[in-house]
């Protein structure tokens, strides 16, 4: 089936094709009320759709953002690539998802797909060492917002953040005066600057209370596979832990199915602590205690962000950082 074009409802309608491209592309201030009715008539039941990119062309503007994403399978990212979509939404943009798997190759993959779409803009959150993803954009000139995760040697570039030192520290504190003294920690990737900031937060409350121990401290990986390992290695390594403090909470649900398959107690016989307060952490049971980032917040002020980026408006500040909170639950 051919597909509708202005052409066509310009030969129905008795117009010139101008006309009809004024009248959809809104500017028919010299068309009467009669053409233009008649036109958007037309247009409805022809079931004609735009030719966005040829609008774009025209305009240098497509209204389309990407966002490149490491890992959709992480209810984190899910999430905020939600905020962002209903952003865009709002805003009159549409969305281009890309999932990268935290591989670098595939980073360079879609930042090449994205600008051959001619989006106006890209919502980046790496997945570890991206110092080329972000040239290739700058090289063509794109605007983008980094959401989460530094990049080193950018870390001026506009982004969006928590603060996760702060959140990691408070987490301890409250381990700490509940009596805890044995707390191991599952840090995340080690080339992640995230991972490096909430390390150093347990690092740096472990020394005040003169309880830091180097073997205390295991690898994960942000995955629920990591968080099983750790918790594996945990309880082949360490006797009589207090509590574990995972980078996140999908390593944390992870460390706690192979806790309840060793027939420990949560929290009777180990306190569990996360990181994020993804939607499934007070879900699963027992609820898991968390250190909580405003997921969906910072979401929705990166696409504002960019948005503001796209259409020169000024912005006071690059980088924007939220605070986070601590949730207890039932693993505490």
């Amino acid at each position: 089936m051919k597909k509708i074009t202005m052409m066509d409802i310009a030969k129905r309608a008795g117009v010139s094709k101008t006309t009809v491209s004024m009248v959809l592309n809104k500017r028919d201030e010299s068309i009467s009320e009669e053409t233009k009715n008649k036109i958007l008539k037309l247009a409805e039941e022809l079931n004609y759709i735009p030719n966005s990119l040829a609008r774009g062309l025209t305009i240098n503007k497509t209204s389309t953002i990407g966002i490149i994403l490491p890992d959709i399978t992480n209810p984190f990212f899910s999430y905020i690539a939600r905020a962002i979509e209903d952003a865009a939404s709002s805003f009159g943009y549409n969305v281009i998802f890309c999932n990268t798997d935290n591989k670098v190759e595939k980073e360079l993959d879609y930042i090449k797909l994205l600008i051959s779409k001619l989006v106006d803009g890209v919502i980046f959150i790496s997945g570890g060492q991206s110092r080329s993803s972000i040239k290739l954009l700058k090289d063509n000139d794109i605007p983008f917002i980094l959401v989460d995760r530094y990049i080193e040697n950018f870390r001026d570039e506009y982004g969006v953040y928590s603060l996760n030192k702060e959140g990691v520290i408070e987490g301890i504190e409250y381990l700490y005066n509940k009596g805890n003294r044995k707390i191991v920690f599952v840090k995340g990737h080690e080339n992640l600057q995230i991972s490096n900031e909430r390390l150093e937060g347990y690092k740096y409350a472990m020394k005040k209370h003169g309880i830091f121990d180097e073997n205390l401290i295991f690898k994960g990986n942000f995955t629920i596979e990591g968080g099983i390992k750790a918790t594996e290695q945990i309880l082949q390594r360490v006797d009589k832990i207090d509590a574990i403090f995972y980078s996140n909470d999908i390593m944390a649900l992870g460390g706690m199915k192979v806790l309840l398959r060793n027939n420990f107690k949560i929290p009777e016989d180990i306190r569990i602590m996360g990181f994020d307060n993804i939607v499934i952490s007070e879900i699963f049971e027992p609820e898991l205690t968390t250190v909580s980032q405003p997921i969906y917040d910072m979401g929705k002020k990166a696409c504002e962000l960019l948005i503001n980026i796209i259409n020169n408006i000024e912005i006071p500040s690059k980088q924007i950082y939220f605070k986070t909170e601590l949730i207890i639950r039932k693993t505490t």
